[in-house]
């Protein structure tokens, strides 16, 4: 079966970027099957995402990488190349809603994920069972104020000794700090439980009902230390009414949540995301 990797690559906007990189693979017998880019005209950047398929057994991943920063080292570029057979190393962080993480379980099981679940971390023990019953480890590691930074370091011993590539916090309800939130910049989902900045804090359905919305959503982003910064990967939304309690607005909330959140995993799972400032761009 032919080889394929995934080639990312950013860069200051200028001519000749596309031409450099597209004749390099295919001196190299490379064949794209789907290729995206994007000028960014306002900050002059240049992102691009090439699927590629190697069709010449003499060539390997390895091989290409070694060759193609040097073709492309007067444009200053950062870049990566992935292989699209290599699933991504993902630790999944719980409380006590057992949605999100039911869903990415489930898409998981059905090969619509490609990963390979690392543990469950959880502050509270009650979604063990639905970890275990999965085969997946599963680690409680409790939370308080007293040892909220004890917790934070036994949690990236976790990371480290399982080699995790991905944290996603599928309503975890435990606020990261700072320092952690740096340590897993670029490499950590949330899911909020609104369109940021929204409905904020404690019970946003209920909120939501007093206001009388007309639409409710969640908005997949990954984790920053500044809570209104946080750069979007997916957003979802559902059209409701004045006859939505606030129980009805929470039920459908599950569906919205789950949804932006699967999405959100699957693009980074997929090398489409691109993570700049407060932004992302999102190659579907």
């Amino acid at each position: 079966m032919p080889t394929e990797f995934v080639l990312k690559a950013s860069c200051d906007a200028t001519s000749g970027i596309v031409a450099a990189v597209t004749s390099y693979l295919a001196q190299n017998d490379c064949y794209i099957s789907e290729m995206h880019q994007f000028d960014d005209e306002e900050n002059q950047l240049f992102f691009m995402r090439a699927v590629c398929r190697i069709e010449n057994d003499e060539n390997t991943i390895e091989s290409i990488r070694a060759g193609f920063d040097e073709k492309v080292s007067h444009f200053n570029m950062k870049w990566d190349i992935l292989d699209k057979s290599e699933p991504v190393r993902v630790l999944l962080m719980v409380s006590k809603f057992d949605h999100c993480l039911d869903d990415l379980l489930y898409r998981h099981r059905k090969g619509e994920l490609p990963m390979e679940v690392t543990a469950v971390v959880s502050n509270h023990k009650d979604l063990r069972p639905m970890a275990e019953r999965e085969g997946i480890r599963f680690v409680h590691l409790p939370v308080t104020k007293e040892n909220k930074a004890e917790q934070e370091e036994a949690l990236l011993d976790i990371i480290t000794e399982t080699g995790t590539d991905l944290v996603v916090l599928a309503r975890y309800m435990q606020i990261l700090s700072d320092s952690l939130c740096k340590k897993l910049h670029g490499r950590a989902i949330n899911i909020h439980h609104s369109f940021l900045p929204g409905f904020k804090g404690a019970k946003p359905y209920h909120q939501a009902h007093q206001r009388g919305v007309k639409l409710i959503g969640a908005t997949a982003h990954y984790v920053t230390s500044d809570l209104d910064e946080e750069p979007i990967i997916e957003q979802s939304v559902q059209p409701v009414d004045h006859t939505y309690s606030p129980e009805r607005l929470v039920a459908v909330g599950r569906d919205t949540e789950t949804v932006a959140l699967a999405t959100a995993v699957k693009m980074h799972l997929e090398h489409r995301v691109f993570m700049y400032g407060n932004k992302t761009i999102v190659f579907k």
